[in-house]
């Protein structure tokens, strides 16, 4: 019999899909089992289903977990959410988790229609809707972990309530110790961290503005920022102070990279989810980056 995911590993990859064509992605994926990393996080915003794309990867891949990191709360009703739930957890189990997460309130209500509702209330409502909604198809062995995109003490704390834990994006070290703080020992942290391997500090910086900008404009982001420290001079005009990039976006050589995934390690993360970009600009995951990385999966 199958066991329940004890663990989502402790390190993981986050990156965007839609750059890849069905057969990059396989061989992506083929490239993250070989190099050890445990699991691979597929974020939804305007592109690609990632229910589609984890279903695709599943019957092509072999050990590694997939991830939704995360999937809109606002683009399927619950009763959805619990049929895809059950379903992946049937066809993949113990290699799925549900990240489910709140969005931003452009994408919700000038993108998708929707009326925008304030994110704790939303996320509470829906996971209990998920929870009781109707299933009448096969039961999995084994039910898929839910995380939850969470920034702040109320929506950590809420994780740590109503999910296996929780899926933060855009922090540092610091938001990792405070999170863990809020979610006690037994949830699961899984942190997502932004890297560049090259030590020319005005490229790094340069490329780490370019990354950071569509983000900085979100309020959930900037109060997030607020809470640990950051100020509203940090991101000045939508530009990124250099010490906001340089907790943001770890950057150098291989042995600074290992030591901002080190430092969330010690800060409490269970799980670090790198995402690698490319020190010539070019889209896409830095693969040079992630075989370097891999003996940290020994």
């Amino acid at each position: 019999m199958t066991q329940p995911l004890e663990t989502p590993g402790r390190l993981g990859v986050w990156t965007w899909s839609d750059g890849f064509s069905p057969v990059e992605a396989v061989d992506f994926a083929h490239r993250l089992e070989g190099w050890g990393y445990s699991t691979l996080w597929t974020p939804e915003a305007v592109g690609r289903d990632p229910f589609s794309f984890i279903g695709y990867l599943a019957g092509r891949t072999e050990r590694l977990i997939l991830a939704t990191g995360i999937a809109n709360i606002y683009a399927r009703d619950a009763m959805t959410t619990k049929a895809i739930r059950k379903t992946l957890s049937g066809m993949l189990p113990a290699r799925f988790i549900l990240g489910l997460g709140v969005s931003h309130p452009h994408l919700v209500s000038k993108v998708r229609g929707h009326e925008w509702r304030p994110p704790l209330e939303k996320m509470r409502e829906y996971l209990d809707a998920v929870e009781s909604a109707l299933y009448m198809g096969p039961e999995p062995e084994v039910e898929a972990p839910i995380v939850i995109a969470a920034l702040r003490p109320k929506m950590l704390a809420l994780a740590a309530e109503k999910a296996r834990g929780a899926h933060p994006y855009l922090v540092t070290p610091e938001h990792t110790r405070r999170a863990r703080e809020i979610l006690g020992g037994d949830r699961w942290l899984c942190t997502e961290q932004k890297l560049i391997l090259t030590t020319d500090a005005e490229k790094a910086r340069e490329l780490a503005r370019g990354h950071l900008k569509q983000y900085l404009r979100a309020p959930n982001y900037q109060n997030s920022l607020r809470e640990i420290g950051f100020e509203d001079s940090d991101w000045a005009k939508g530009t990124a102070s250099d010490r906001l990039v340089d907790a943001l976006v770890a950057w150098g050589d291989e042995g600074a990279l290992r030591e901002r995934i080190q430092e969330h390690w010690d800060a409490g993360a269970d799980q670090v989810c790198v995402q690698p970009f490319r020190a010539d600009g070019k889209p896409g995951p830095c693969l040079d980056t992630l075989e370097k990385l891999a003996n940290l999966n020994a």
